[in-house]
């Protein structure tokens, strides 16, 4: 199984970003558009993961007492290597607290955090293929939206969810596999 750590979005966030996902897609876009159900806050990618692996998980994460977490979003912007249009997420010292709990937490299951810095954000469409015109074409698209960025809700986050990455035809599917609550705060 291949499994990660994300906070869900506030449905009044999901709304917005259905506004703008709605708004700046097209049909044969060379652009595969992620589904509000898939969208997520990631704080861990863990991959693949035996079942032994997975209870451990189960065990550190039902240990963690964390506070709830503000969550900021910021403006759309552009993974330019990896085909990527996102949403990115407002880095605050209680967000990386969580993340930096939670990646302490796995790495007793074998799991290790990875090299690069935390960016959290919210993946809205990846590239199809390799040519780099689908992503020029929607900035423009952006850029001529509105003339300014779009503004989304902020939110408390009140848990963090285990998902479970099922790949399809379509591209990947998330199911829960548990809830984690985040102590009021």
């Amino acid at each position: 199984m291949r499994l990660f750590i994300g906070i869900p979005l506030a449905p009044a966030v999901s709304e917005r970003l259905a506004a703008l996902r709605s708004h700046l897609e097209r049909a044969g876009d060379g652009l595969r558009w992620s589904s509000p159900e898939s969208w997520h806050i990631t704080l861990q990618f863990l991959g693949a993961a035996i079942e032994v692996q997975y209870g451990c998980v189960l065990e550190q994460l039902e240990k963690l007492t964390a506070p709830s977490v503000l969550i900021r979003l910021e403006e759309p912007g552009f993974f330019d290597r990896a085909g990527i249009f996102y949403v990115s997420v407002s880095v605050t010292p209680q967000l990386t607290h969580l993340q930096q709990m939670i990646t302490r937490a796995t790495s007793h299951c074998g799991f290790e955090p990875e090299d690069r810095p935390y960016r959290p954000h919210i993946t809205l469409a990846r590239r199809k293929g390799q040519s780099g015109s689908s992503m020029r074409d929607l900035k423009r698209r952006l850029d001529s939206a509105s003339g300014s960025a779009p503004k989304f809700p902020s939110f408390t986050a009140h848990e963090f969810v285990l998902y479970e990455s099922i790949l399809g035809p379509t591209g990947s599917r998330y199911e829960d596999r548990a809830r984690f609550p985040l102590a009021a705060g």
